[in-house]
Protein backbone atom coordinates (compact mmCIF):
# COMPACT_ATOMS: atom_id res chain seq x y z
CA UNK A 1 0.00 0.00 0.00
CA UNK A 2 1.39 3.37 -1.00
CA UNK A 3 2.11 5.97 1.68
CA UNK A 4 0.38 9.29 1.13
CA UNK A 5 -0.82 12.17 3.33
CA UNK A 6 -4.53 12.26 4.01
CA UNK A 7 -7.08 13.96 6.34
CA UNK A 8 -9.02 12.03 8.98
CA UNK A 9 -11.68 12.98 11.51
CA UNK A 10 -11.44 11.25 14.87
CA UNK A 11 -13.52 11.56 18.00
CA UNK A 12 -12.00 11.06 21.43
CA UNK A 13 -12.19 12.02 25.08
CA UNK A 14 -9.57 13.77 27.15
CA UNK A 15 -9.35 15.26 30.62
CA UNK A 16 -8.81 19.02 30.50
CA UNK A 17 -7.93 20.94 33.65
CA UNK A 18 -9.47 24.37 33.59
CA UNK A 19 -7.65 27.30 35.20
CA UNK A 20 -10.25 27.34 37.97
CA UNK A 21 -9.68 23.66 38.70
CA UNK A 22 -5.92 24.19 38.73
CA UNK A 23 -6.41 27.02 41.23
CA UNK A 24 -8.56 24.83 43.49
CA UNK A 25 -5.95 22.06 43.45
CA UNK A 26 -3.21 24.56 44.22
CA UNK A 27 -5.12 25.98 47.18
CA UNK A 28 -5.76 22.49 48.53
CA UNK A 29 -2.09 21.71 49.11
CA UNK A 30 -1.20 25.06 50.71
CA UNK A 31 -0.95 25.48 54.47
CA UNK A 32 -3.01 28.19 56.16
CA UNK A 33 -0.05 30.60 56.25
CA UNK A 34 0.77 30.00 52.59
CA UNK A 35 -2.91 30.38 51.78
CA UNK A 36 -2.94 33.75 53.53
CA UNK A 37 -0.09 34.98 51.35
CA UNK A 38 -1.89 33.77 48.23
CA UNK A 39 -5.13 35.50 49.23
CA UNK A 40 -3.23 38.73 49.92
CA UNK A 41 -1.90 38.71 46.37
CA UNK A 42 -5.42 38.09 45.03
CA UNK A 43 -6.78 40.99 47.11
CA UNK A 44 -4.25 43.31 45.48
CA UNK A 45 -5.20 42.18 41.96
CA UNK A 46 -8.97 41.86 42.26
CA UNK A 47 -10.95 45.02 43.23
CA UNK A 48 -14.08 42.98 43.98
CA UNK A 49 -12.49 40.98 46.79
CA UNK A 50 -12.70 42.21 50.37
CA UNK A 51 -11.56 40.89 53.72
CA UNK A 52 -14.37 39.66 55.94
CA UNK A 53 -14.18 41.18 59.41
CA UNK A 54 -17.12 39.21 60.79
CA UNK A 55 -16.03 36.52 63.23
CA UNK A 56 -17.56 33.15 62.34
CA UNK A 57 -19.82 31.33 64.73
CA UNK A 58 -17.92 28.23 65.84
CA UNK A 59 -21.07 26.49 67.04
CA UNK A 60 -23.04 27.21 63.89
CA UNK A 61 -22.12 23.96 62.20
CA UNK A 62 -21.71 20.35 63.24
CA UNK A 63 -21.33 17.30 61.09
CA UNK A 64 -23.82 14.53 60.74
CA UNK A 65 -23.11 12.10 63.58
CA UNK A 66 -24.85 9.08 62.08
CA UNK A 67 -21.64 7.48 60.82
CA UNK A 68 -20.52 4.24 62.39
CA UNK A 69 -17.31 4.42 64.40
CA UNK A 70 -15.33 1.21 64.69
CA UNK A 71 -13.84 1.94 68.14
CA UNK A 72 -15.31 2.46 71.56
CA UNK A 73 -13.52 5.66 72.69
CA UNK A 74 -14.94 7.68 69.80
CA UNK A 75 -18.69 7.30 69.70
CA UNK A 76 -19.17 10.25 67.38
CA UNK A 77 -17.13 12.99 65.82
CA UNK A 78 -18.31 16.59 65.85
CA UNK A 79 -16.77 18.76 63.17
CA UNK A 80 -16.62 22.52 63.57
CA UNK A 81 -16.03 24.80 60.59
CA UNK A 82 -15.63 28.53 60.46
CA UNK A 83 -18.15 28.88 57.68
CA UNK A 84 -21.92 28.69 57.33
CA UNK A 85 -23.60 25.62 55.95
CA UNK A 86 -23.52 21.92 56.90
CA UNK A 87 -20.37 19.87 56.61
CA UNK A 88 -20.81 16.85 54.33
CA UNK A 89 -20.47 13.47 55.95
CA UNK A 90 -18.29 10.72 54.54
CA UNK A 91 -21.25 9.21 52.71
CA UNK A 92 -22.32 12.46 51.12
CA UNK A 93 -21.58 13.30 47.51
CA UNK A 94 -18.43 15.39 47.16
CA UNK A 95 -17.04 16.04 43.70
CA UNK A 96 -13.44 14.83 43.72
CA UNK A 97 -12.55 16.97 40.70
CA UNK A 98 -13.74 20.17 42.40
CA UNK A 99 -16.09 20.89 39.50
CA UNK A 100 -19.79 21.71 39.76
CA UNK A 101 -19.59 21.26 43.53
CA UNK A 102 -21.56 24.35 44.40
CA UNK A 103 -24.95 23.80 42.88
CA UNK A 104 -26.69 26.12 45.30
CA UNK A 105 -24.97 29.50 45.14
CA UNK A 106 -27.82 31.55 46.49
CA UNK A 107 -26.58 31.44 50.08
CA UNK A 108 -23.05 32.47 49.13
CA UNK A 109 -24.27 35.32 46.92
CA UNK A 110 -26.65 36.53 49.62
CA UNK A 111 -23.84 36.51 52.16
CA UNK A 112 -21.60 38.48 49.80
CA UNK A 113 -24.29 41.04 49.10
CA UNK A 114 -24.97 41.51 52.81
CA UNK A 115 -21.32 42.01 53.62
CA UNK A 116 -20.83 44.35 50.69
CA UNK A 117 -23.75 46.54 51.70
CA UNK A 118 -22.67 46.73 55.35
CA UNK A 119 -20.69 49.93 56.06
CA UNK A 120 -18.12 48.08 58.16
CA UNK A 121 -15.18 48.29 55.76
CA UNK A 122 -14.35 51.87 54.87
CA UNK A 123 -11.57 52.87 52.52
CA UNK A 124 -9.32 53.76 55.45
CA UNK A 125 -10.03 50.40 57.08
CA UNK A 126 -9.16 48.69 53.83
CA UNK A 127 -5.82 50.51 53.69
CA UNK A 128 -5.11 49.47 57.26
CA UNK A 129 -5.87 45.86 56.43
CA UNK A 130 -3.57 45.87 53.42
CA UNK A 131 -0.74 47.65 55.20
CA UNK A 132 -1.06 45.54 58.34
CA UNK A 133 -1.36 48.61 60.58
CA UNK A 134 -3.44 48.50 63.69
CA UNK A 135 -5.31 51.76 63.31
CA UNK A 136 -2.32 54.06 63.09
CA UNK A 137 -2.66 57.75 62.38
CA UNK A 138 -1.15 57.42 58.91
CA UNK A 139 0.81 60.65 59.31
CA UNK A 140 4.10 59.11 58.23
CA UNK A 141 5.38 58.19 61.67
CA UNK A 142 7.55 55.11 61.89
CA UNK A 143 6.25 52.17 63.84
CA UNK A 144 8.29 50.05 66.21
CA UNK A 145 8.67 47.27 63.66
CA UNK A 146 10.35 49.73 61.26
CA UNK A 147 13.08 50.51 63.79
CA UNK A 148 14.12 46.91 64.35
CA UNK A 149 17.40 45.73 62.89
CA UNK A 150 18.73 42.37 61.85
CA UNK A 151 21.27 40.27 63.69
CA UNK A 152 24.94 40.74 62.83
CA UNK A 153 26.32 38.06 60.52
CA UNK A 154 29.39 35.95 61.24
CA UNK A 155 31.37 37.63 58.45
CA UNK A 156 30.58 41.09 59.83
CA UNK A 157 31.53 40.00 63.32
CA UNK A 158 34.90 38.65 62.16
CA UNK A 159 35.59 41.68 59.95
CA UNK A 160 34.96 44.03 62.84
CA UNK A 161 37.49 42.14 64.96
CA UNK A 162 40.00 42.03 62.10
CA UNK A 163 40.03 45.82 61.72
CA UNK A 164 41.12 46.03 65.36
CA UNK A 165 43.64 43.19 65.34
CA UNK A 166 45.34 43.60 61.94
CA UNK A 167 46.78 46.95 60.85
CA UNK A 168 48.79 45.98 57.78
CA UNK A 169 46.70 46.59 54.60
CA UNK A 170 48.16 43.53 52.85
CA UNK A 171 47.31 41.24 55.74
CA UNK A 172 43.86 42.79 55.99
CA UNK A 173 43.23 41.89 52.37
CA UNK A 174 44.31 38.30 53.07
CA UNK A 175 42.15 38.21 56.18
CA UNK A 176 39.10 39.50 54.31
CA UNK A 177 39.60 36.83 51.65
CA UNK A 178 39.86 34.12 54.30
CA UNK A 179 36.74 35.36 56.07
CA UNK A 180 34.82 35.11 52.80
CA UNK A 181 35.60 31.38 52.78
CA UNK A 182 34.23 30.70 56.29
CA UNK A 183 30.92 28.86 56.17
CA UNK A 184 27.95 29.36 58.47
CA UNK A 185 29.24 26.78 60.97
CA UNK A 186 32.56 28.64 61.34
CA UNK A 187 34.87 26.36 59.34
CA UNK A 188 37.29 27.28 56.55
CA UNK A 189 35.87 25.76 53.37
CA UNK A 190 38.82 26.17 50.96
CA UNK A 191 42.36 24.81 50.96
CA UNK A 192 44.83 27.27 52.46
CA UNK A 193 47.48 26.64 49.79
CA UNK A 194 44.98 27.28 46.98
CA UNK A 195 43.83 30.52 48.59
CA UNK A 196 47.44 31.69 49.02
CA UNK A 197 48.15 30.92 45.36
CA UNK A 198 45.09 32.88 44.21
CA UNK A 199 46.09 35.85 46.35
CA UNK A 200 49.69 35.73 45.17
CA UNK A 201 50.84 35.57 48.79
CA UNK A 202 53.23 33.28 50.62
CA UNK A 203 51.69 30.26 52.30
CA UNK A 204 53.49 31.14 55.55
CA UNK A 205 52.06 34.66 55.53
CA UNK A 206 48.53 33.37 54.77
CA UNK A 207 48.79 30.82 57.56
CA UNK A 208 50.00 33.53 59.97
CA UNK A 209 46.90 35.61 59.18
CA UNK A 210 44.75 32.51 59.69
CA UNK A 211 46.29 32.00 63.13
CA UNK A 212 45.26 35.55 64.03
CA UNK A 213 41.71 34.92 62.81
CA UNK A 214 41.55 31.77 64.92
CA UNK A 215 42.00 33.90 68.05
CA UNK A 216 38.78 35.78 67.36
CA UNK A 217 35.45 35.32 69.06
CA UNK A 218 33.71 32.86 69.09
CA UNK A 219 36.34 30.40 70.20
CA UNK A 220 37.16 27.74 67.60
CA UNK A 221 36.33 29.95 64.62
CA UNK A 222 38.14 29.63 61.25
CA UNK A 223 39.24 26.05 61.97
CA UNK A 224 39.90 23.75 59.04
CA UNK A 225 38.42 20.63 60.64
CA UNK A 226 36.80 19.43 63.83
CA UNK A 227 40.07 18.46 65.50
CA UNK A 228 41.52 21.94 65.00
CA UNK A 229 38.29 23.56 66.19
CA UNK A 230 38.36 21.55 69.43
CA UNK A 231 42.10 22.16 69.87
CA UNK A 232 41.60 25.94 69.68
CA UNK A 233 38.90 25.87 72.32
CA UNK A 234 40.78 23.49 74.61
CA UNK A 235 43.92 25.65 74.33
CA UNK A 236 41.95 28.67 75.54
CA UNK A 237 40.76 26.58 78.50
CA UNK A 238 44.39 25.53 79.17
CA UNK A 239 43.48 21.88 78.65
CA UNK A 240 45.49 21.14 75.50
CA UNK A 241 48.24 19.03 77.08
CA UNK A 242 50.17 16.32 75.19
CA UNK A 243 47.71 13.64 76.28
CA UNK A 244 44.79 15.68 74.98
CA UNK A 245 46.61 16.18 71.65
CA UNK A 246 46.91 12.40 71.28
CA UNK A 247 43.24 12.08 72.15
CA UNK A 248 42.29 14.56 69.41
CA UNK A 249 44.48 12.76 66.88
CA UNK A 250 42.44 9.62 67.48
CA UNK A 251 39.05 11.30 67.78
CA UNK A 252 37.48 8.64 65.58
CA UNK A 253 38.05 6.10 68.37
CA UNK A 254 35.95 8.27 70.66
CA UNK A 255 33.19 8.28 68.03
CA UNK A 256 33.33 4.46 67.97
CA UNK A 257 33.39 4.31 71.81
CA UNK A 258 36.60 2.26 71.67
CA UNK A 259 37.86 3.55 74.99
CA UNK A 260 40.20 0.64 75.70
CA UNK A 261 42.33 1.38 72.65
CA UNK A 262 42.07 5.09 73.36
CA UNK A 263 43.43 4.62 76.89
CA UNK A 264 46.28 2.55 75.52
CA UNK A 265 47.29 5.15 72.91
CA UNK A 266 47.00 8.09 75.33
CA UNK A 267 48.72 6.28 78.17
CA UNK A 268 45.93 7.35 80.51
CA UNK A 269 43.62 5.52 82.86
CA UNK A 270 39.83 5.45 82.73
CA UNK A 271 39.46 8.44 85.04
CA UNK A 272 41.68 10.63 82.84
CA UNK A 273 39.85 9.60 79.69
CA UNK A 274 36.52 10.44 81.34
CA UNK A 275 37.85 13.85 82.36
CA UNK A 276 39.07 14.59 78.82
CA UNK A 277 35.71 13.54 77.39
CA UNK A 278 33.97 15.95 79.77
CA UNK A 279 36.29 18.76 78.60
CA UNK A 280 35.59 18.00 74.94
CA UNK A 281 31.85 17.99 75.53
CA UNK A 282 32.06 21.57 76.83
CA UNK A 283 33.38 22.69 73.43
CA UNK A 284 31.19 23.94 70.60
CA UNK A 285 31.73 21.90 67.39
CA UNK A 286 29.95 24.55 65.29
CA UNK A 287 30.88 27.95 66.73
CA UNK A 288 29.66 29.94 63.73
CA UNK A 289 26.01 29.08 64.28
CA UNK A 290 25.82 31.64 67.07
CA UNK A 291 25.66 34.48 64.52
CA UNK A 292 23.23 35.47 61.80
CA UNK A 293 20.73 32.69 62.41
CA UNK A 294 17.15 33.15 61.31
CA UNK A 295 14.71 33.14 64.24
CA UNK A 296 13.02 29.82 64.82
CA UNK A 297 9.44 30.01 63.58
CA UNK A 298 7.07 27.91 65.68
CA UNK A 299 4.81 25.46 63.93
CA UNK A 300 1.29 26.83 63.66
CA UNK A 301 -1.32 24.07 63.38
CA UNK A 302 -3.89 24.14 60.62
CA UNK A 303 -6.38 21.88 62.45
CA UNK A 304 -7.25 21.58 66.15
CA UNK A 305 -8.40 18.33 67.73
CA UNK A 306 -9.77 18.33 71.26
CA UNK A 307 -11.74 15.87 73.31
CA UNK A 308 -15.15 16.80 74.59
CA UNK A 309 -16.44 15.97 78.04
CA UNK A 310 -18.53 13.10 76.65
CA UNK A 311 -15.49 11.45 75.02
CA UNK A 312 -16.16 12.59 71.45
CA UNK A 313 -13.59 14.45 69.37
CA UNK A 314 -14.13 18.00 68.10
CA UNK A 315 -12.19 18.97 64.98
CA UNK A 316 -11.96 22.54 63.74
CA UNK A 317 -9.79 24.64 61.48
CA UNK A 318 -7.44 27.27 62.86
CA UNK A 319 -9.51 30.35 62.10
CA UNK A 320 -6.75 32.67 63.31
CA UNK A 321 -4.67 31.87 60.22
CA UNK A 322 -7.52 31.02 57.85
CA UNK A 323 -8.23 33.92 55.45
CA UNK A 324 -11.86 34.96 54.96
CA UNK A 325 -12.83 36.95 51.88
CA UNK A 326 -16.07 38.20 50.38
CA UNK A 327 -17.16 39.40 46.95
CA UNK A 328 -18.38 43.00 46.84
CA UNK A 329 -21.45 42.57 44.63
CA UNK A 330 -22.64 46.13 45.32
CA UNK A 331 -19.43 47.64 44.01
CA UNK A 332 -19.67 45.45 40.90
CA UNK A 333 -23.27 46.53 40.24
CA UNK A 334 -22.56 50.23 40.62
CA UNK A 335 -19.44 50.27 38.46
CA UNK A 336 -20.97 48.04 35.81
CA UNK A 337 -24.02 50.32 35.62
CA UNK A 338 -22.02 53.53 35.26
CA UNK A 339 -19.38 52.21 32.88
CA UNK A 340 -20.13 52.19 29.16
CA UNK A 341 -16.80 50.78 28.05
CA UNK A 342 -17.16 47.17 26.85
CA UNK A 343 -13.55 46.42 27.88
CA UNK A 344 -14.20 47.69 31.40
CA UNK A 345 -17.32 45.56 31.68
CA UNK A 346 -15.45 42.52 30.43
CA UNK A 347 -12.72 43.15 32.99
CA UNK A 348 -15.26 43.48 35.80
CA UNK A 349 -17.01 40.30 34.70
CA UNK A 350 -13.70 38.45 34.73
CA UNK A 351 -12.90 39.79 38.20
CA UNK A 352 -16.33 38.74 39.45
CA UNK A 353 -15.94 35.18 38.15
CA UNK A 354 -12.45 34.93 39.60
CA UNK A 355 -13.59 36.24 42.98
CA UNK A 356 -16.58 33.92 43.15
CA UNK A 357 -14.46 30.92 42.31
CA UNK A 358 -11.84 31.86 44.90
CA UNK A 359 -14.46 32.13 47.64
CA UNK A 360 -15.92 28.79 46.65
CA UNK A 361 -12.48 27.18 46.42
CA UNK A 362 -11.61 28.36 49.91
CA UNK A 363 -14.87 26.95 51.24
CA UNK A 364 -14.33 23.64 49.47
CA UNK A 365 -10.74 23.46 50.70
CA UNK A 366 -11.85 23.93 54.31
CA UNK A 367 -14.50 21.24 54.07
CA UNK A 368 -12.13 18.78 52.40
CA UNK A 369 -9.44 19.28 55.05
CA UNK A 370 -11.96 18.69 57.82
CA UNK A 371 -13.24 15.59 56.10
CA UNK A 372 -9.75 14.09 55.83
CA UNK A 373 -8.86 15.12 59.38
CA UNK A 374 -12.04 13.51 60.70
CA UNK A 375 -11.16 10.21 59.03
CA UNK A 376 -7.62 10.35 60.43
CA UNK A 377 -9.10 10.78 63.91
CA UNK A 378 -11.41 7.82 63.35
CA UNK A 379 -8.49 5.67 62.23
CA UNK A 380 -6.00 6.82 64.88
CA UNK A 381 -8.28 7.36 67.87
CA UNK A 382 -6.32 4.79 69.90
CA UNK A 383 -3.17 6.87 69.45
CA UNK A 384 -4.96 9.98 70.67
CA UNK A 385 -6.27 8.11 73.71
CA UNK A 386 -3.33 5.92 74.74
CA UNK A 387 -0.17 7.08 72.96
CA UNK A 388 2.25 6.13 70.21
CA UNK A 389 2.25 2.43 71.14
CA UNK A 390 -1.28 2.25 69.71
CA UNK A 391 -0.53 4.02 66.42
CA UNK A 392 -2.06 2.00 63.61
CA UNK A 393 -0.61 1.42 60.14
CA UNK A 394 -2.39 3.70 57.69
CA UNK A 395 -2.01 4.64 54.03
CA UNK A 396 -3.58 7.17 51.70
CA UNK A 397 -5.77 4.60 49.95
CA UNK A 398 -7.51 3.61 53.20
CA UNK A 399 -8.48 7.20 53.96
CA UNK A 400 -9.37 7.92 50.32
CA UNK A 401 -11.68 4.90 50.10
CA UNK A 402 -13.36 5.76 53.40
CA UNK A 403 -14.27 9.30 52.33
CA UNK A 404 -14.80 8.56 48.62
CA UNK A 405 -11.92 10.65 47.35
CA UNK A 406 -8.89 10.04 45.20
CA UNK A 407 -5.51 9.29 46.78
CA UNK A 408 -3.96 12.34 45.13
CA UNK A 409 -6.56 14.57 46.82
CA UNK A 410 -5.77 13.10 50.24
CA UNK A 411 -2.06 13.51 49.53
CA UNK A 412 -2.52 17.20 48.72
CA UNK A 413 -4.67 17.75 51.80
CA UNK A 414 -2.06 16.24 54.13
CA UNK A 415 0.89 18.09 52.57
CA UNK A 416 2.48 20.85 54.71
CA UNK A 417 -0.32 20.80 57.27
CA UNK A 418 -0.16 20.21 61.00
CA UNK A 419 -2.69 18.94 63.52
CA UNK A 420 -2.74 20.05 67.16
CA UNK A 421 -3.79 17.08 69.29
CA UNK A 422 -3.87 16.51 73.06
CA UNK A 423 -0.55 14.67 72.58
CA UNK A 424 1.18 17.47 70.71
CA UNK A 425 1.42 18.97 67.25
CA UNK A 426 2.03 16.51 64.43
CA UNK A 427 2.43 16.68 60.70
CA UNK A 428 -0.55 15.11 58.98
CA UNK A 429 1.84 12.76 57.19
CA UNK A 430 2.93 11.43 60.59
CA UNK A 431 -0.26 9.39 60.90
CA UNK A 432 0.46 7.53 57.66
CA UNK A 433 2.94 4.76 58.49
CA UNK A 434 3.87 1.45 56.94
CA UNK A 435 2.82 -1.80 58.55
CA UNK A 436 4.77 -4.67 60.10
CA UNK A 437 3.12 -8.07 60.15
CA UNK A 438 2.16 -9.87 63.34
CA UNK A 439 3.71 -13.24 64.16
CA UNK A 440 0.44 -15.12 64.48
CA UNK A 441 -1.64 -13.42 61.83
CA UNK A 442 -3.08 -10.74 64.09
CA UNK A 443 -3.44 -7.05 63.39
CA UNK A 444 -0.43 -5.42 61.76
CA UNK A 445 1.75 -3.03 63.75
CA UNK A 446 2.72 0.50 62.79
CA UNK A 447 6.38 1.01 61.89
CA UNK A 448 6.46 4.20 63.97
CA UNK A 449 5.15 2.34 67.01
CA UNK A 450 7.77 -0.38 66.51
CA UNK A 451 10.53 2.25 66.32
CA UNK A 452 9.28 3.72 69.57
CA UNK A 453 9.26 0.24 71.15
CA UNK A 454 12.88 -0.34 70.08
CA UNK A 455 13.89 2.99 71.59
CA UNK A 456 12.18 2.13 74.89
CA UNK A 457 13.88 -1.27 75.03
CA UNK A 458 17.34 0.24 74.52
CA UNK A 459 16.76 3.01 77.05
CA UNK A 460 15.67 0.46 79.65
CA UNK A 461 18.58 -1.96 79.11
CA UNK A 462 20.97 -2.66 81.98
CA UNK A 463 24.68 -1.88 81.94
CA UNK A 464 25.42 -5.57 82.35
CA UNK A 465 22.88 -6.71 79.74
CA UNK A 466 23.17 -4.60 76.60
CA UNK A 467 20.65 -5.71 73.99
CA UNK A 468 21.95 -6.70 70.59
CA UNK A 469 19.81 -6.45 67.47
CA UNK A 470 19.16 -10.20 67.67
CA UNK A 471 17.98 -9.84 71.28
CA UNK A 472 15.61 -7.05 70.25
CA UNK A 473 14.23 -9.22 67.44
CA UNK A 474 13.52 -12.03 69.91
CA UNK A 475 11.78 -9.65 72.33
CA UNK A 476 9.63 -8.13 69.60
CA UNK A 477 8.68 -11.53 68.20
CA UNK A 478 7.67 -12.55 71.70
CA UNK A 479 5.34 -9.53 71.68
CA UNK A 480 3.77 -10.62 68.40
CA UNK A 481 5.82 -8.41 66.03
CA UNK A 482 7.33 -10.22 63.06
CA UNK A 483 10.44 -8.20 62.22
CA UNK A 484 13.82 -8.96 60.64
CA UNK A 485 17.18 -8.14 62.18
CA UNK A 486 18.15 -5.79 59.36
CA UNK A 487 14.92 -3.86 59.92
CA UNK A 488 15.78 -3.44 63.60
CA UNK A 489 19.25 -2.20 62.63
CA UNK A 490 17.72 0.26 60.14
CA UNK A 491 15.28 1.65 62.71
CA UNK A 492 18.04 1.89 65.34
CA UNK A 493 20.30 3.84 62.99
CA UNK A 494 17.40 6.14 62.06
CA UNK A 495 17.03 6.92 65.78
CA UNK A 496 20.78 7.73 65.99
CA UNK A 497 21.33 4.91 68.47
CA UNK A 498 24.81 3.29 68.32
CA UNK A 499 25.30 -0.45 68.01
CA UNK A 500 25.37 -2.75 71.00
CA UNK A 501 29.18 -2.92 70.85
CA UNK A 502 29.50 0.87 71.04
CA UNK A 503 26.87 1.13 73.77
CA UNK A 504 28.64 -1.55 75.79
CA UNK A 505 31.95 0.33 75.51
CA UNK A 506 30.33 3.59 76.55
CA UNK A 507 28.58 2.04 79.55
CA UNK A 508 31.83 0.36 80.56
CA UNK A 509 33.70 3.67 80.39
CA UNK A 510 31.16 5.40 82.63
CA UNK A 511 30.69 2.47 84.99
Amino acid sequence: MALAPRLEIRQGQSLVMTPQLQQAIKLLQLSNLELGEYVESELEKNPLLEVSTVEPDRDAITADNDRDVDTTPVAETALTLSEDGPLPSASSDLDVDYDNVYADESHSDKQNETAASAPDLTSSDWQNVKSGSGGGSGDGEFGLEQTLTREITLGEHLTEQMTMAIKDPRQRMIGAYLIDHVNETGYMTADLADMADRLGADLAETEAVLKVLQTFDPSGICARDLKECLAIQLAEMDRLDPTMKVFLEHLELFARRDFDLLMKLCGADREDITSMIDDIRTCNPKPGLAFGNEPVVPVIPDVFIRQRADGTWAIELNTETLPRVLVNQQYYTEVNKLSGDPKAKAYLSECLNSANWLVKSLDQRARTILKVAAEIVRQQDAFLMYGIQHLRPLNLRTVADAISMHESTVSRVTASKYIATPRGIFDMKYFFTSSINATEGGDAHSAEAVRHRIKDLIEAELNTAVLSDDNIVDILKGSGIDIARRTVAKYREALNIPSSVQRRREKKAYA
